[in-house]
């Protein structure tokens, strides 16, 4: 069963990261991904009075040092540079390169846009490191996508990376859980090799669905094997077993584990009747995942992500603000809110998901998921015992993993002890 944990603590208020120009930004026309959905959440936390017991903070702008901590130099000079009216005279080679295109366009601010959901993200790793408080949101930031020399699936800098990251110089193993309807690929490809850090991802896989990783065999490697922990799903999955499933598989992850911290994404595109989506989860069973990693008392940052039926997104962040502040939210929605006649006819909180996906999840599927992701957490003998020398600068540099499988052949393997204390000779501290 689950050992007791620490509750969190009632003193320390959940720090909430927001800012009035968040919603501001704009993709382009016709594009999916649409930064307004913000605003309408933010509206909707204040209408429902969930400010008054948040602490409120705006998100601060990371630099574009904070970004190189994960991401190339060259992409990042690149994306501070890249605008509309720049991108006349770039070079085709450079566009291809950064994955810039039809998923991933250049519109105005785009930098400052990313600076901004990133600063969130790495402040609120900074604070949850210091103990200032248990619990961060900033459903601005979780773009799960972004690599490190590229954009990629509408996000452009991965705030999640950089986070853990931050929360790797304070807690010796974190543990990231992504609901998003895609796979958390970006994040589980920065951390693939090291078992620092767990990813555990839910997602639609199959049928040639974005971005096409993340099926069950796909389990880490090196020093990180099986510590990526992958749940494909088929199309139109309902919230008793989703819910069902997620329980099982992150109480067998907390125990195997023993996370000192939790990064959790809550892309709101796992939800019925999302543009992009076929899954046919409600807002209470998508919200119940969020309560429930919560009510196991470990710190946490509570992440957005994709989402693209923007009045279920800004219903679904609002409500998981209320759960995790201990709050049920009455489903009638307030007449004060600007964007009130936006959510009729009903004008409800709990409606717009009305469930169209078949559930191709059979009993026996999840069952065998199930199975078989219980065994590969077998496969950790306990917690890793990792030495805590902080995270090096560039703990996961490209040239430097690549350097190494060759020196692997010329016969020099690491010892024992290196392979337990996840720590790697061939890379620099």
């Amino acid at each position: 069963g689950l050992r007791m944990t620490q509750a969190h603590s009632k003193e320390k208020p959940i720090v909430y990261y927001y800012h009035e120009d968040i919603g501001n930004f704009h993709y382009g026309p016709k594009h999916p991904m649409k930064p307004q959905r913000m605003a309408v959440c933010q509206s909707l936390v204040l209408h429902y009075g969930l400010h008054k017991k948040l602490e409120m903070r705006r998100l601060p702008v990371a630099s574009s040092a904070d970004l190189k901590r994960f991401h190339s130099e060259e992409y990042v000079n690149f994306l501070e540079k890249i605008s509309p009216q720049s991108v006349l005279y770039t070079g085709i080679e450079d566009l291809a390169q950064f994955h810039f295109g039809e998923d991933c366009p250049v519109w105005d601010g785009i930098y400052d846009f990313c600076c901004l959901y990133t600063g969130g993200s790495l402040e609120g790793a900074v604070r949850l490191n210091h103990q200032k408080t248990d619990v961060v949101i900033n459903w601005s930031g979780g773009l799960h996508h972004a690599k490190k020399h590229n954009a990629s699936g509408f996000c452009y800098v991965n705030d999640i990376v950089i986070g853990i990251l931050e929360l790797l110089k304070y807690h010796q193993r974190v543990l990231y859980i992504d609901i998003d309807i895609h796979h958390g690929d970006g994040v589980q490809e920065a951390f693939n090799l090291t078992d620092r850090v767990m990813t555990v991802s839910f997602h639609k896989y199959g049928n040639h669905f974005f971005p096409g990783t993340g099926d069950m065999y796909d389990v880490g490697r090196e020093t990180g094997r099986f510590y990526s922990v992958n749940v494909p799903l088929l199309q139109g999955i309902d919230d008793a077993s989703y819910t069902s499933l997620f329980k099982s598989v992150i109480r067998q992850v907390i125990d195997c584990y023993d996370p000192k911290a939790i990064v959790l994404q809550c892309g709101a595109d796992s939800l019925s009747n999302d543009r992009l989506g076929n899954f046919n989860l409600s807002l209470d069973g998508h919200g119940e995942c969020v309560a429930w990693t919560k009510s196991l008392g470990i710190p946490m940052m509570v992440l957005g992500g994709g989402g693209y039926t923007l009045k279920n997104v800004a219903r679904c962040w609002a409500n998981e603000t209320g759960l995790l502040v201990g709050e049920r939210l009455e489903d009638k929605l307030p007449e004060t809110c600007e964007y009130y006649n936006y959510f009729g006819p009903d004008h409800t909180l709990r409606s717009g998901m009305e469930f169209k996906h078949e559930n191709q999840n059979t009993k026996e599927y999840l069952q065998a998921i199930e199975k078989e992701v219980l065994e590969n957490l077998k496969q950790i003998k306990g917690a890793p015992s990792v030495q805590m020398q902080g995270v090096p600068q560039d703990f996961f540099d490209r040239e430097q993993i690549l350097m190494r499988d060759e020196e692997k052949e010329n016969g020099e393997e690491r010892d024992e002890d290196d392979l337990r204390t996840g720590f790697n000779p061939n890379i620099e501290m």
